[in-house]
């Protein structure tokens, strides 16, 4: 049993989007459910929501690299665009976490598995990320990991 919610509401907003002519909002709306194939197609499933957000997640890290280095090369106009497509790609994502529930997550994952040293990564990592895929940088919530493991 699997959470398809994610791609039908894809789907819907972007009928919705074609109805409204609203064309930028259309463009990223099919990049996001091409992105979502693309991923069905080479893997050979069906992607739940979980997986979705994950797809999300990735375009979304893409866009700001590409915001840094438009900006960098002086092409506000590029960041600009890049930027505008990160702001549609978030209203798919849930709500983002606080600080204090990305630590709390994290302590709870330590507590559950034990952990004190840094063979036991992948475990806490595996309980945090269903729980955070999404909804905060899964870079900075590995590297507050390392820390308290190494620490």
């Amino acid at each position: 049993m699997t959470d398809r919610v994610l791609k039908s509401r894809l789907q819907d907003d972007m009928k919705t989007a074609m109805k409204a002519q609203d064309k930028p909002r259309l463009a990223v709306i099919r990049l996001i459910l091409a992105a979502v194939k693309q991923r069905e197609v080479d893997e050979r499933i069906q992607l739940d929501d979980q997986q979705i957000l994950a797809v999300l997640d990735k375009m979304i890290k893409q866009r700001q690299e590409s915001v840094r280095q438009y900006a960098s090369a002086g092409r506000a106009d590029l960041a600009t665009a890049e930027q505008a497509e990160i702001t549609v790609i978030q209203t798919y994502l849930p709500a983002a976490l606080t600080p204090e529930q990305v630590a709390d997550i994290i302590q709870q994952a330590l507590s559950e598995t034990g952990a004190t040293a840094m063979c036991d990564m992948g475990r806490v990592m595996a309980l945090i990320k269903p729980q955070a895929q999404g909804r905060a940088d899964m870079t900075q919530i590995s590297q507050a990991v390392r820390t308290h493991l190494a620490g």
